[in-house]
């Protein structure tokens, strides 16, 4: 038996409930952990009020994201030892493979020895960020020296670790928020420049910050009518890869800018690299490299204890948060 979180009914954070159940012994292929840390991601929000792209079978699990000890090992699995420190690449179902609890059984190829330097909290706020990033970037943008790359919703994992990984391979981040209050905190955290959408123009400013040689690349998880601005600054040849919804207003399709200017617009989502082992592999060496070399160090906004799960929900809700929020186990 374990604590987990589940959920009987779609709503709000106080629909999650910590309930006593018993975890399967794992699978072949499987392996499970004592979870020690827990990272939050606003697809478990979405999941939680049914406005996600996967539908939840009541009752229901959640979580993408954890580090811990190696409890138990399944057959077919090598490489691993019990006591091992782990951490955890999102697998493709987090109803099929819940994250929120004492106890979690995931797919052993997306359980990775992380390095013995990063704390329990760091552990757990790696794999979605750095993935997702790393997939939209490098993997299918060819994110290199010299490009300008466009990042909206910055000041979220996501976006902070793309801003990591574009000062990695050299290439100029702009970062844009809403506002201007996380600016210091976004050059800080290795923006090359910020842009303020609610406050300026965007489209003037992405220009201006590019000069001739335009957006190369954006990376958006909003959408909505900010794609017009986007893509007016985007180079001749440029790709946008959108990887969420955000926005609750609509998004044109900017057809002038995408037949002038040959502009790709592509959906993204971390599955795509995740499902593909070759992929998957590349990304792994990617971040260990990163996270080894110290040019990858998640930023963590704040941990809540495992008991407060309905209030780090809402706070995830809140969007006050610069970074990652943690629950510890």
């Amino acid at each position: 038996m374990a604590r987990v979180v589940r959920f009987h009914a779609h709503g709000g954070p106080e629909v999650l409930q910590i309930e006593n159940v018993e975890v399967p012994v794992p699978g072949r292929g499987e392996i499970r952990v004592r979870v020690k840390a827990l990272g939050l991601n606003r697809a478990e929000a979405m999941l939680r009020t049914g406005s996600y792209i996967q539908a939840a079978t009541l009752p229901s699990g959640l979580g993408f994201e954890a580090a811990g000890l190696v409890e138990a090992i399944g057959e077919g699995v090598d490489g691993f030892a019990p006591g091992d420190a782990v951490s955890v690449v999102p697998p493709i179902s987090m109803t099929r493979w819940p994250a929120y609890g004492e106890l979690a059984t995931f797919p052993a190829e997306h359980v990775v020895k992380h390095p013995s330097s990063l704390s329990w909290e760091d552990a757990a706020a790696v794999w979605m960020q750095y993935v997702t990033a790393y997939g939209a970037l490098i993997d299918i943008a060819r994110l290199h020296a010299g490009d300008c790359v466009v990042i909206t919703a910055a000041s979220s994992s996501v976006g902070l670790a793309a801003i990591q990984i574009a000062n990695m391979v050299g290439a100029t981040p702009i970062a844009v928020s809403r506002t201007s209050d996380k600016k210091q905190a976004l050059i800080d955290s290795g923006a090359a420049h910020v842009v303020a959408s609610a406050e300026e123009d965007l489209e003037s400013r992405l220009k201006e910050i590019a000069g001739a040689r335009g957006v190369r690349v954006v990376f958006d998880p909003v959408g909505g009518p900010a794609f017009a601005p986007l893509t007016a600054a985007m180079s001749r040849g440029g790709i946008l890869l959108q990887y969420g919804a955000l926005s609750p207003e609509p998004t044109p399709f900017p057809l002038f800018a995408v037949l002038t200017k040959s502009l790709t617009l592509r959906g993204y989502l971390i599955h795509e690299i995740t499902s593909d082992p070759a992929r998957l592999e590349a990304a792994k060496a990617f971040v260990l490299a990163g996270l080894k070399s110290g040019a990858l160090k998640p930023v963590i906004d704040r941990t809540f204890p495992f008991d407060q799960i309905v209030e780090a929900h809402r706070y995830l809700e809140s969007n006050a948060q610069f970074g990652k929020i943690v629950v510890t186990v």
